[in-house]
């Protein structure tokens, strides 16, 4: 379940020939990112030359006034449509904690308290969002799922949302393990990542949404996935019975690091 913020907005430019980058090729990746030049249509982030350290990805909450991020690199887009991002993976790029209670914060909606854009899109020359907002309207736009942000660190904190699109998704069958309500650990042939949600679709073996994790088959498939549709709470509140790691099949995007669904298996 995408943000519709990110879909609404951009959606009218996941097609254009700009966000290929065809043409328009993106630097070395850098361990840490700041803002793009403005030489060229597409044009990457590179390093900061005041000092700030900065950083483009998805935010996702992480405790009061706390957000998580994973570095990405970030390329600007200017043509045929409002300026904006497409990201990319940095090998190696870790995990990154950041307190917001302070910070100044903008977003890219005309009023900070919307969940959508509302066709009308506040942002600058470099993409990022003007609308002066606090870090209660931060906490706001987390809520509703992976934000796109550029985030400077110095003496005071900057949190800026921009515009780019998730990523695609994928589906996988593995095991999960709860790390918090909004959080858990998907592992696959012995490689594990980081997946967050915050609305999902989940599909259950079990006769009843509020049965303990694979507590029967009532509801399984011949290939032995479930098909009894249960709300996000019903898997919250499942995966709090499993003391260990339980088998699944998922869809979920990796560049966002967002779990959209989660089906219930008995099998494989």
């Amino acid at each position: 379940m995408s943000r519709p913020l990110v879909v609404t907005a951009l959606a009218a430019f996941c097609a254009v020939g700009s966000l290929t980058g065809s043409a328009e090729a993106a630097a070395p990746a850098a361990p840490a990112v700041a803002s793009p030049s403005s030489a060229g249509s597409a044009t990457s982030a590179g390093f900061a030359t005041s000092g700030a350290r900065v950083i483009y990805g998805f935010a996702w909450a992480d405790g009061k006034g706390v957000l998580r991020v994973t570095p990405l690199k970030a390329t600007l887009h200017t043509k045929g449509g409002p300026p904006r991002y497409t990201f990319a993976p940095i090998a190696g790029a870790k995990e990154k904690r950041v307190a917001y209670a302070r910070a100044d914060v903008r977003r890219v909606t005309s009023a900070c308290d919307l969940k959508e854009t509302e066709g009308v899109v506040k942002v600058d020359a470099k993409g990022l969002g003007t609308t002066r907002c606090k870090p209660a309207d931060l906490t706001f736009a987390l809520g509703l799922g992976p934000t796109p942000v550029r985030i400077s660190l110095g003496a005071t904190t900057r949190v800026y949302e921009v515009l780019a699109m998730p990523g695609s998704p994928k589906t996988a069958y593995g095991t999960i393990k709860r790390v918090n309500d909004t959080t858990v650990m998907f592992t696959r042939g012995g490689k594990s990542i980081k997946l967050g949600y915050t609305g999902l679709s989940f599909s259950r073996t079990t006769r009843s949404c509020g049965a303990a994790w694979a507590a029967d088959r009532h509801n399984a498939q011949k290939n032995g996935l479930g098909h009894k549709y249960c709300s996000t709470a019903d898997f919250t509140k499942a995966l709090r019975s499993a003391r260990r790691p339980v088998a699944v099949r998922i869809d979920y995007t990796p560049l966002s690091g967002q779990l959209n669904q989660v089906w219930e298996t008995s099998a494989r």
